[in-house]
């Protein structure tokens, strides 16, 4: 089977800083490896898995659950640590609601944690009728490639695999349940104009985690997919300004 172009793994080997950066649901790494060459551009070891079921057809989605898309993103997590000093992660929508999860289990481990329209529900009226659903249709249009800037492709599927976005619920669960257990620095981006991804989103994480230190930056002039949009300058420069802020005093592993 013919993968999409550049929905391959991306890797970069750097220093004891490590950065794990987590594409989102039916997206694949195309639409995040431009925001990680930038990170590794800096020195930093940068790691962009692709998760399980995505990067192929949107029928392989449906073989496919949370947990297996959580347990590559963890089996990533744990390649930085074993080479890496201190760690964050990143991530694009569903790579926002892995972030999350991975934060609320990891604690101390991870030093900060940056998303993109972050996801942890869902306001679309259909969503009451998934839970059936998924048992009869295999798949729904999708909801890929919401882009202001032209000519942009993400990498994504043109269909929602029910199946998965069932599973994707109940990820959303957990992490809604456990997010007071994330306390770690957090910089969120939201796009003003996002029709994948309600606001709501973003206030619920900032309202109910517990970190003291939480920034959130709205996009003027960005759809969903803001790492490829107008706004991709500004989430490297102020992603790279929040890892040097938090490493700053950090000693020289090398002295």
């Amino acid at each position: 089977m013919t993968p999409i172009p550049g929905s391959e793994p991306w890797n970069a080997s750097g220093d004891h800083v490590g950065i794990l950066v987590l594409h989102g649901f039916t997206g694949s790494p195309v639409s995040v490896t431009p925001w990680a060459r930038s990170l590794a551009d800096q020195g930093w070891t940068v790691s962009v898995p692709l998760l399980p079921g995505h990067g192929t057809r949107w029928q392989d989605m449906n073989r496919t659950t949370w947990h297996d898309w959580y347990h590559e993103a963890e089996r990533a997590f744990l390649d930085l640590q074993s080479t890496c000093t201190t760690i964050f992660v990143m991530g694009l929508s569903m790579g926002g609601s892995l972030t999350l999860r991975l934060a609320e289990q990891w604690g101390d481990a991870i030093r900060g944690i940056v998303m993109v329209n972050p996801a942890v529900h869902t306001e679309r009226l259909d969503r009451f009728l998934l839970p059936v659903l998924h048992h009869v249709i295999s798949g729904f249009p999708g909801i890929s490639n919401d882009i202001a800037k032209p000519d942009q492709d993400e990498g994504a599927y043109d269909r929602i695999p029910l199946k998965a976005a069932h599973s994707l619920s109940h990820l959303w669960r957990e992490v809604k349940a456990d997010i007071a257990r994330v306390d770690q620095p957090m910089l969120i981006f939201r796009s003003a104009q996002d029709h994948v991804v309600e606001p709501s989103n973003a206030a619920f994480i900032l309202e109910h985690a517990s970190s003291s230190d939480m920034t959130e930056v709205v996009l003027a002039d960005s759809f969903h997919v803001a790492t490829l949009d107008y706004d991709a300058e500004l989430i490297v420069r102020d992603s790279i300004d929040f890892v040097r802020r938090l490493t700053a005093r950090d000693p020289d592993p090398m002295t």
